[in-house]
């Protein structure tokens, strides 16, 4: 028999009260990543020729580059959240699961800089 109560054995077996945010954030781009993929996907499905010099002038339109990296963000973003789901429900080792997530994150926050980066390179010409 145990002399703990309820409430010291339920504590830090709850809710971190940080769920809500996560759940919004990966409604949102969800969201956001819908009309943002159709445009990019009928983007490319338009261009008459897929080459590089094509491509070059289609990425140095100021709208298709706002466009671009809002995509870059939105889908960087939401693939991180998803993965942060995995890793936090199906890996147990504390230690392992610190560990991914701290890599996911870098991994995602630099991946997705490299590609705004090059998205913006491209626009300005240089």
């Amino acid at each position: 028999m145990s002399l703990s109560t309820p409430l010291a054995k339920a504590r830090g077996l709850g809710s971190a009260k940080s769920g809500t945010h996560h759940w919004i954030a990966q409604r949102l781009t969800a969201i956001a990543l819908i009309p943002l993929s159709i445009w990019f996907v009928s983007s490319l499905v338009c261009m008459t020729e897929l080459n590089h010099q094509t491509a070059t002038a289609w990425i140095q339109s100021p709208l298709v580059a706002i466009f671009l990296i809002l995509f870059i963000i939105a889908m960087f973003h939401h693939a991180q959240l998803g993965l942060q789901v995995v890793i936090e429900d199906y890996i147990d080792s504390r230690v392992m699961k610190i560990t991914g997530l701290i890599l996911l994150k870098l991994v995602s926050f630099f991946a997705g800089l490299a590609a705004a980066i090059a998205v913006l390179k491209i626009y300005l010409g240089s």
